[in-house]
């Protein structure tokens, strides 16, 4: 006995407009980074696991200071600057802070020059940018000199709970070493961008398809993560 299909079945698969609504949804991640670039993509992979990375160091801290049992020490009296006898609560702080926040503008302004192919004012607004990222690692530098010569370590602190040394060098060093490389690889593209090299499309390291300025956008976002991260690190660990 011969079976035949149904008239609802049978209208389903000849239906050519079914087939191609699927295709087009099984597709439709390729239409959306279609005209993605392959670092600047890969960027944002890298940022989304470093805030894993930053979030897991923060609730660690937060975790550990609600319960130690040992006084948790004074951040105002500890990071206090003294200047001609008189001590300033977080004033090395917060000029910290209005440096990094600083450079989040000039590099701004250097992604804006980047997209009008304006190679000049941008390659002045990204050594801008590193060399407020410098100083901020200097005076970074020098907080940490202050703490290790004032008896704090990763193991012990004379001001309160000895786990508050660890969290320190842990979370700002951290940081840090991400500045660090942000203000290398500024000084790498920026010296690119001088030159011209995105303009002629000159192969070699942090190349680019020619006149385009995508690196610049890709420092651009590493440099804001790296200054998001530290207004985490400004409220959740100094002021707190």
């Amino acid at each position: 006995m011969s079976q035949t299909a149904s008239p609802k079945s049978a209208e389903s698969a000849a239906d050519p407009g079914r087939i191609e609504s699927a295709i087009q949804d099984w597709s439709s991640d390729q239409r959306a980074f279609k005209n993605v670039p392959w670092g600047k993509a890969m960027m944002w992979l890298f940022l989304l696991s470093d805030t894993f990375i930053f979030s897991i160091f923060l609730i660690s801290y937060m975790t550990v200071r609600m319960s130690t049992k040992v006084a948790w020490p004074n951040t105002s009296q500890v990071f206090a600057l003294e200047i001609g006898g008189v001590q300033f609560p977080l004033l090395l702080i917060a000029i910290m802070t209005f440096i990094l926040i600083s450079s989040s503008g000039t590099m701004a302004m250097a992604v804006k020059f980047g997209y009008s192919k304006n190679r000049k004012i941008t390659a002045i607004l990204m050594l801008v940018t590193a060399l407020f990222g410098l100083s901020f690692v200097g005076m970074q530098a020098f907080e940490w000199t202050k703490l290790i010569h004032e008896g704090v370590r990763p193991w012990s602190n004379p001001f309160g709970a000895p786990q508050f040394g660890s969290i320190f060098f842990m979370i700002t060093g951290f940081h840090g070493f991400h500045v660090s490389i942000g203000v290398i690889f500024l000084f790498i593209v920026a010296r690119k961008v001088w030159r011209g090299d995105y303009d002629t499309g000159k192969r070699g390291f942090f190349t680019s398809r020619r006149g385009n300025y995508e690196h610049v956008e890709m420092m651009g976002l590493y440099w804001h993560f790296v200054d998001l991260v530290w207004v985490f690190i400004f409220a959740f660990f100094y002021l707190w």
